[in-house]
Parts: C-alpha cells; sequence; structure tokens
C-alpha cells in the first residue's frame, strides 16, 4: 500500500486519515532535534505494539519490551537504532507512561545505516490529540493507526512531498539566525 501525505491528511487507499505532523513542519533538511518531519519517500520497515495494552494488529507486528529504547544520541554507532536498556548514551523509552508509543509504524528515514544528525526515530504513531504537533513524525487517532497497521506490509511506501499546509522548515542560516 502507498501512503502520501497530503493537505487533507495521510491517504491511505481511497481513505485520507487526518493527522499532525512535526512542529518544524516539513523539511528537505532534516536534523537531529529541529522538530521537522523529512520530506522524501520512506519505506515501513518495523510495526511495534504494546502487547499488554492492545492485541498484535499485524503478523509483522513485534512487541514493545519493557527495556526496550531507541538511540537518539548521534555520537553513538547505534544513532537511530532499537536499544536495550541499560543504554546510558541518550536514547527515546518506547514503552511509555502515554499511549503515543503504544503502535508504531518504524520509517526507514536515516536508518539502517544512520548519518549522526540527520534525525531519528522517525515513526507513525497516536497523536496526544488532534492537530497537535510532534517532534517530526506523523501521527494520527488511535484508531485510525491500528486500522492502518492491518493494512500495510514491511516495504511500504510512504510519501511526504512539500506542502502548503505544513510549509518547509528553512535551512538556518550560516550564522544561526533565520
Amino acid at each position: 500500500m502507498r501512503l502520501l501525505l497530503t493537505p487533507m491528511g495521510l491517504r491511505a487507499g481511497r481513505r485520507v486519515i487526518p493527522c499532525s505532523v512535526g512542529r518544524g513542519g516539513l523539511t528537505t533538511t532534516k536534523h537531529e532535534g529541529d522538530g521537522a518531519t523529512p520530506v522524501g519517500r520512506h519505506r515501513l520497515v518495523g510495526l511495534l505494539y504494546r502487547p499488554d495494552r492492545l492485541a498484535r494488529p499485524a503478523d509483522w507486528a513485534r512487541p514493545i519490551l519493557p527495556r526496550d529504547l531507541w538511540c537518539d544520541d548521534a555520537a553513538h554507532s547505534e544513532y537511530n537504532q532499537l536499544v536495550r536498556a541499560p543504554f546510558a548514551p541518550g536514547h527515546e523509552a518506547l514503552r511509555r507512561a502515554d499511549p503515543l508509543y503504544d503502535i508504531v509504524l518504524v520509517t526507514d528515514w536515516n536508518w539502517p545505516d544512520a548519518r549522526p544528525g540527520r534525525g531519528s526515530a522517525i515513526f507513525l504513531h497516536q497523536w496526544r490529540r488532534p492537530g497537535f504537533a510532534t517532534a517530526g513524525c506523523i501521527a494520527m487517532a488511535r484508531r485510525d493507526l491500528i486500522r492502518l497497521a492491518g493494512l500495510v506490509r514491511p516495504g511500504d511506501l510512504l510519501e511526504v512531498p512539500l506542502l502548503p499546509r505544513w510549509p518547509a522548515r528553512r535551512p538556518a542560516s550560516r550564522h544561526g539566525k533565520d
């Protein structure tokens, strides 16, 4: 299945799913911590879920275990990879108290051979509330995400074009000022 980000939401087949993107809008120059969603053609490479909170959404889904983390330390050799606790370098817990990562579609943005600082953990996940921006991911309602997880397969394409609704983030000038 091909997924396409449009001004109306994420098109999946004939359905358009309301969604939100990064607080930094869309960018062609993604950097770790910029809050932007990277423009481009991304493949879906993983499906993670919380087995203590929902049933397995698809046969290729992998459970999120209590020690699962995602490395976001650009200087570390495991940057933009699933790692296990204990893990001292910078990371994001995949098993969260809130429901945002109860189900996660993982993209191949800067993966598997991550370039330091180019951004990590670009996922499709549940939103906090409708329209609430993310740190660079694409977020949607839980019911839509669960339905989507049952339709997509590994290798399916997610296309993120430059869109007027979410203006592209301008690269910072060489002096660090916009």
